[in-house]
């Protein structure tokens, strides 16, 4: 018969696995809201030409689930470093989704188009043109609205009355 687990152990193994919970989640959800851009050729030969090469897939979710590290980043600082008292939270989440919004949406397609191919990773087989950047410009604003549209409802709801 082995020996029961330490209750402590336990508590911090849950409180870890909570954590990742929390981490990966989120960003699963909006893999796979994001999923019909992969309906686009380009798009999926610019997931296939990144590490590891020619997997699609693996490479689809690993970048789903980093890129909404930024938004999950600042909604932890958020709540780690705003004071919660009137609507300082409300606004510091607006501010959030605002500057993340605006970094998604130049960053991502001047990331793809430009410095992707500057390291030798040539993945657009119709030669970058305004196509391929309207389809960059809208998948990432599309991905971050993904993360604002909750962002924003929860930071009205702190702004009301009473708060939360």
């Amino acid at each position: 018969m082995t020996p029961p687990l330490p209750v402590a152990f336990v508590a911090a193994l849950g409180r870890w696995l909570a954590f990742g919970a929390l981490l990966l989640v989120p960003g699963l959800v909006a893999t796979v809201l994001w999923a019909p851009f992969l309906l686009s050729n380009r798009l999926r030969a610019l997931f296939r030409s990144l590490p590891p090469a020619g997997s699609t897939v693996p490479t689809y979710v690993l970048a789903g689930i980093g890129a909404s590290v930024p938004y999950l980043a600042g909604f932890l600082a958020v709540l780690a470093f705003v004071d919660s008292s009137g609507v300082a939270w409300s606004n510091a989440f607006l501010k959030l989704c605002f500057q993340l919004g605006v970094l998604y949406v130049v960053g991502f397609p001047v990331l793809c188009a430009v410095g992707l191919p500057r390291f030798g990773v040539d993945w657009d087989p119709t030669g970058y043109g305004w196509r391929t950047w309207g389809l960059l410009v809208a998948g990432a604003a599309w991905y971050a609205l993904l993360f604002t549209i909750p962002l924003a409802l929860l930071s009205f709801v702190f702004a009301l009355p009473g708060g939360y």
